[in-house]
């Protein structure tokens, strides 16, 4: 399968990121890896998380307050946010998709 980040998922993780290497030396690092671990996952078992508001699936991270929310679109992952879980939680399906729902349509 191939994964695409939008532009401002990879942008939230890339300031999430950077933020908690500046809070911590190594924690952007940690973050990074912890990220790259979980989209392999979300790859490996893509219909494994249930869908949410009929529109997206989630995975939450283990270490980090935060989540990988994507949908499947034919043979692709589309990583829609990197969201922190305690802030303002779905904020970004009104911002990102047409009638809250991505790509016009739910998950597959």
């Amino acid at each position: 399968m191939t994964v695409i980040f939008l532009p401002e998922a990879a942008q939230e993780f890339e300031d999430a990121a950077t933020y908690l290497e500046g809070e911590e030396a190594g924690l952007g690092i940690r973050f990074r890896n912890e990220i790259d671990a979980h989209v392999q996952w979300i790859i490996e078992n893509p219909k494994v998380p249930r869908i949410r508001s009929g529109i997206y699936r989630r995975v939450n991270l283990r270490v980090f307050p935060y989540y990988i929310a994507y949908l499947l679109k034919g043979e692709s992952i589309w990583i829609l946010a990197i969201a922190h879980s305690h802030r303002k939680p779905e904020y970004w399906i009104e911002q990102r998709t047409p009638s809250g729902q991505p790509g016009g349509r739910g998950n597959e």
